[in-house]
């Protein structure tokens, strides 16, 4: 009886394996390497990047290819490590199912061949990524005061400042449990989405986040380039990125490009704003109105901070604690509504009396009155403060691990905005 009909699965193919290590050593590419695994193991196979980037396809047809891509039945996940570090993923489909997992030593032995040539591969553009990173951080830090530094600079990594140029930051909060390996997708969706547009943008991780928050500079001679990179981040994080809410903020053009640190301000600014706004995800700065006036506080907020203690902390703290929002909540609709009193009830579909129920807890809390030019200014502020500093009205997106404690960068003593 043949080896076949006793239901026993053919050896693995040994030239197809020392065409791997033939690939790899003469440098011949991951696209190569995985159609030499493919034959090894005798499965249809997808390379995936750690940031959900498609790197190599070896499948016998486009339907098996889709197939892989949406993880159908018989899709088995390898994930890829190199020590401690995820470098990618496979997703193998073997050809005869009865075979399937049938060589698992051979198996070990292509995936790690695999994962360690896609940390070869992808350590050069990591380095590269971190450059990057690096003088992002440093820019927006007003760490470069020389403008023919800063220009050089940017031109060694790709992105030409000597016009100008504009910053984008980008926010995502999950809105229910997910896995850890969004963060990574968020920053590859971010640099794709504005390289579509501005082919020279870098996108970094902000410095204070968790890989959360992204940064995007823009080389922005015309004015018009940071626009669309903020509206066309927003579509790419939509269409991407699903169960997730997003805040974009964009600034205006710093046309000499030692005041991008400004620019990166006031997308920060913007994007605080704009947190937790049900009708809204994406704010350019020209369109912060009022909130311009806290711009210079952003760079050192010790003194917003302040403010915000003295004045709406508290009410916030109590909702919180009784998990509504029923204090913010009607102070802010209660201003956005001038000061009307129906007009705040008929918005929130609840009785007038209860309004004014809520503004004389308020008092009590806060000891401002809404009745008063100087208590209504005073709380208004300090909504505002809230906002700037990045911390959301109860039971929005600030509650979210990390978010805490608010976006407004904390620099260090010898960084105090100079």
């Amino acid at each position: 009886m043949s080896s076949q009909a006793r239901g026993e699965t053919s050896a693995p193919d040994l030239n197809a394996l020392e065409a791997i290590t033939d690939a790899i050593a003469a440098g011949a590419g991951l696209p190569e390497i995985i159609r030499a695994a493919s034959r090894a193991l005798d499965a249809s196979l997808v390379l995936i990047d750690r940031t959900s980037v498609v790197l190599a396809v070896a499948a016998r047809s486009p339907a098996e290819e889709r197939a892989l891509l949406r993880d159908a039945e018989g899709v088995e996940r390898i994930e890829l490590r190199v020590a401690d570090t995820v470098v990618g993923q496979l997703r193998l489909r073997g050809r005869d199912a009865d075979g399937a997992g049938a060589h698992s030593a051979m198996q070990r032995l292509v995936t790690t061949l695999i994962a360690s040539e896609v940390e070869r591969v992808r350590g050069p553009e990591r380095a590269s990524e971190e450059a990057a990173a690096a003088f992002v951080h440093a820019v927006l830090a007003r760490e470069i005061a020389d403008r023919d530094d800063l220009v050089a600079r940017g031109k060694e990594l790709g992105i030409t400042l000597d016009r100008g140029g504009s910053v984008v930051v980008v926010r995502a909060h999950p809105r229910t449990p997910t896995d850890d390996d969004w963060r990574s997708r968020l920053l590859a969706l971010a640099e794709r989405g504005a390289r579509s547009i501005a082919p020279g943008a870098i996108a970094a991780p902000t410095r204070e986040s968790d890989g959360d928050e992204v940064v995007v500079l823009v080389a922005d001679g015309d004015g018009d380039a940071g626009r669309r990179v903020g509206a066309t981040v927003l579509r790419e994080l939509e269409a991407n990125l699903s169960g997730f809410a997003f805040a974009v903020g964009r600034s205006r053009v710093a046309r000499d490009p030692v005041d991008l640190h400004r620019a990166g301000n006031e997308a920060l600014l913007a994007a605080n704003v704009v947190e937790g706004d049900p009708d809204e995800a994406l704010l350019a700065y020209d369109d912060t109105g009022t909130y311009q006036l806290l711009l210079p506080h952003m760079s050192d907020p010790a003194e917003l901070r302040r403010f915000y203690d003295e004045t709406v902390s508290k009410i916030v703290a109590y909702d919180e604690q009784y998990e509504t929002s029923d204090l913010v909540g009607t102070l802010e609709t209660f201003l956005d509504c001038d000061g009307n009193v129906n007009a705040t009830a008929a918005r929130l579909i609840t009785h007038r009396h209860t309004v004014r129920y809520r503004f004389e807890r308020v008092r009590e809390i806060t000891g401002l009155d809404v009745a008063s030019t100087d208590g209504r200014e005073k709380l208004s502020f300090g909504l505002k403060a809230m906002r700037v500093l990045g911390i959301a009205a109860p039971r929005g997106p600030a509650t979210e691990r990390g978010s805490e404690g608010g976006r407004v960068r904390r620099e260090s003593p010898d960084r105090s905005g100079r």
